[in-house]
């Protein structure tokens, strides 16, 4: 694990709950969207038939859609709990990579966007086999190139997750960067829980409207009015869990999508995850339970919140220099 001194936010940017609201405040969409025109102008969306029946809605951009030179280099992006394909810090580093020549896929996970129809089933943090579907899907869809994985938050998860599977599943992955990934669920729920009330409240609120959204697409095979009345979400999760996936318990299902222990343990693909001391939302205390790999490299700074690292409120922040860096470098 390496401290890394060179990120130095100016002294109002340094609290941690700055850094992680600045990641998704309204008043900066008009701006991300405008840098973002390109990328969104190549745009092309995809579902993707990720095995069993399970199709995942993609968001393609390529370089060559404009006349613009390409690496040949493809980056798969995926969002956080909650997210979507055009979160704010998606939208971003997708820009930034696709203007450095890569073709970018922006993945939404079951139940993200505007996907909620597509798939009967409910989405679960647990539900690893149908990205590593996506991934293969992309993969074979651009001639077998190489792909290289960047995610934030669960997405980051996800993305060592697949990366663990790259050889079971004949996945050719160059590169993976996890931006402040969930490391153990159990911990993240009790720093919520505990924390700033905020937070807590966002992701009821979040997540309340994304059961809804499912309720209006499958109303004869769910009712979440029950659900939607407890009051917190570990209550909440529990019921999910009891419901809707095959988990004996809230423990069983929490252990399922954590990656600390041996979870990463047959990771070969050269990984990278970045961090913040001060994440209000993932413990860094996890970082000691990562395996020990050859392969997997953490960056921890003093200062950056939960998926934030901003030195500015305007151009490149510091995070997006880095991993754009990363995944240049082969």
């Amino acid at each position: 694990m390496t401290v890394d001194p060179t990120f130095l936010p100016p002294l109002w940017m340094r609290n941690p709950h700055v850094q992680s609201l600045l990641v998704s405040l309204p008043f900066r969409r008009k701006g991300v969207e405008l840098f973002a025109r390109p990328l969104l102008t190549a745009s092309e969306e995809h579902l993707l038939d990720c095995g069993d029946g399970v199709r995942l809605q993609a968001f393609f951009s390529r370089p060559a859609r404009l006349g613009l030179p390409s690496t040949g280099k493809t980056t798969l992006l995926l969002h956080g709990w909650e997210g979507n394909s055009n979160t704010l810090y998606i939208l971003s580093l997708a820009q930034k990579l696709f203007a450095r020549g890569f073709d970018v896929v922006r993945l939404n996970l079951r139940d993200h966007g505007s996907t909620h129809h597509l798939n009967r089933d409910l989405f679960h943090s647990c539900l690893l086999p149908e990205v590593v579907g996506a991934a293969q899907r992309v993969q074979a869809m651009l001639s077998g190139q190489l792909l290289h994985l960047a995610g934030f938050s669960l997405g980051g998860n996800f993305a060592l997750r697949v990366a663990a599977q790259a050889d079971a599943a004949a996945l050719k992955i160059a590169r993976v960067v996890a931006i402040s990934p969930e490391l153990d669920p159990g911990e993240t729920l009790r720093a919520v829980e505990r924390g700033f009330s905020f937070y807590h409240r966002y992701f009821m609120r979040k997540w309340g409207l994304s059961l809804l959204r499912k309720q209006a697409a499958w109303p004869s095979v769910y009712d979440f009015a029950g659900m939607l009345r407890l009051p917190s979400l570990r209550h909440m999760t529990e019921e999910m869990v009891r419901r809707f996936t095959p988990y004996g318990s809230l423990e069983e299902y929490l252990t399922g999508y954590s990656i600390t222990g041996d979870k990463l343990a047959s990771l070969a693909v050269p990984a990278s995850v970045i961090t913040a001391y001060d994440d209000p939302i993932v413990p860094v205390s996890g970082l000691a339970r990562l395996p020990k790999l050859p392969s997997l490299a953490v960056t921890v700074t003093r200062h950056g919140g939960h998926c934030g690292f901003f030195d500015q409120l305007a151009g490149p922040t510091w995070l997006e220099n880095r991993v754009v860096a990363e995944l240049t470098a082969d």
